[in-house]
């Protein structure tokens, strides 16, 4: 039997829930259906958030031939046959419309040759992903098409779509009543992830563990769904835009020492097992962010890694953890990463001149015929352990790439070598 999700599959613009900052009254993708002005699109966003029915829609609407493939299974070779035998029929539509699911599944060469497809005119393309579009699909097409972006329903929305099922179901059976309690719809509102089909692949799961041969009746409840449900699934893909998204979130509040934010984005990661990533973030931030404002915090964060190494999931959890709220809670500077940076920077941009001749190499025979090392100053020689010379090339050398940053550690610091340098 067909799935419930695709024999509740919304056949109007209208019946549709989420993505309300591109669907409803007045909205674009509202007024482009009015208007039967369908651009090529690329439709990008998680499972279940209705990017295949927005394309259904649109080609009921717009009265073209519509052709659903998916990049998967076929290649460039699959989807012009489709087309070409599509085209004897030309007469009695305005046009075709290509859906093609996980458009990322072609690689660019047959991404290329997908243009000549949708130049042509005839075919309009509708194209879905999961991943980043700007990542996965070849230029040429992204400048061809608009991108639209779908979001994970809200869970209001979910709960609207599910109501609606309920009443739609009614006419589908035999049965003397269909109910649902309020709560179970709740739950499945909570724990689907913002996505609807999963949301009604957990109704139809309770629906048929509700039904009551005896009343004629089926009555879902919230014991049904809750003992039917697996574990909620997050969106997480360690290769794809969501994984990026995660992590830019859970740097981000370490660097705003929001520990809490950052526990929750952390909790996310080590659902995914994804361990490396996770080191990576935690020493990135340990240098860049806080830097000399705690200069033993790489050493304790390291610490902690190598222990969450060693003990592996589900225990690493615990010095992961203890990291994270560490570094959270450490005073911030990013004096470094804006020192390396500028001095990268002046190397790519600016001609910084030669290594003075005191201090180039001069371990050698003839070092002093060439001026090698001749004047440099060794600075244990001298008082405190320093002498003023030049360092930098002559063509930089009043250049200053690290300002120390305004916290107590590198005010410290600060002040001492000011002290030093002006006696």
């Amino acid at each position: 039997m067909q799935p419930l999700a695709d024999r509740l599959r919304p056949e109007a613009i209208e019946d549709m829930v989420g993505q309300s900052h591109i669907i409803g009254k007045g909205k674009i993708i509202n007024r482009l259906i009015e208007n039967k002005t369908i651009p090529n699109m690329i439709l990008y966003g998680p499972p279940g958030t209705g990017k295949t029915t927005l394309a259904n829609i649109i080609a009921n609407v717009t009265g073209k031939k519509y052709i659903k493939l998916n990049a998967v299974n076929c290649g460039v070779k699959e989807i012009k046959e489709a087309i070409d035998n599509s085209k004897r029929d030309l007469f009695s539509y305005n046009g075709i419309i290509l859906m093609l699911d996980e458009i990322q599944a072609l690689n660019k060469k047959q991404q290329q040759s997908l243009l000549e497809v949708i130049e042509e005119g005839s075919v309009t393309l509708i194209a879905s992903t999961a991943d980043n579009p700007y990542f996965v699909v070849y230029k040429a097409i992204l400048s061809r098409s608009t991108i639209f972006e779908f979001k994970p329903i809200q869970k209001e929305d979910i709960y609207i779509g599910l109501k609606r099922a309920i009443n739609r179901l009614k006419p589908l059976y035999t049965y003397e009543s269909i109910t649902a309690e309020d709560s179970a719809l709740r739950y499945i509102s909570e724990t689907c992830n913002g996505d609807m089909r999963s949301a009604l692949n957990k109704l139809e799961l309770a629906f048929n563990l509700g039904i009551d041969i005896g009343s004629n009746s089926v009555n879902i409840t919230l014991d049904d769904v809750v003992n039917s449900s697996s574990i909620k699934i997050l969106n997480y893909d360690n290769k794809g835009d969501d994984s990026y998204s995660i992590l830019s979130a859970f740097h981000k509040s370490l660097r705003g020492s929001d520990e809490n934010a950052a526990l929750h984005y952390l909790a996310r990661l080590i659902k995914s097992q994804d361990m490396q990533s996770i080191i990576r973030r935690l020493l990135c931030v340990a240098s860049e962010d806080v830097g000399l404002a705690v200069p033993q915090a790489i050493t304790i964060t390291n610490a902690c890694v190598d222990s969450a190494l060693k003990l592996g999931f589900p225990e690493a959890r615990l010095p992961l953890a203890q990291a994270t709220v560490y570094l959270a809670r450490c005073p911030k500077s990013n004096s470094i990463a804006e020192a390396i940076d500028i001095a990268l920077y002046d190397l790519d941009n600016i001609e910084t001149g030669e290594i003075p001749d005191h201090l180039k190499d001069a371990h050698y025979a003839g070092a002093k015929k060439l001026g090698r090392g001749v004047e440099y100053k060794y600075p244990h020689n001298y008082q405190n352990n320093y002498v003023k010379q030049q360092y930098l090339p002559d063509a930089i050398k009043n250049k200053k790439y690290y300002k120390a940053g305004n916290n107590k550690n590198e005010m410290a610091y600060e002040h001492y070598w000011n002290s030093l340098k002006n006696k």
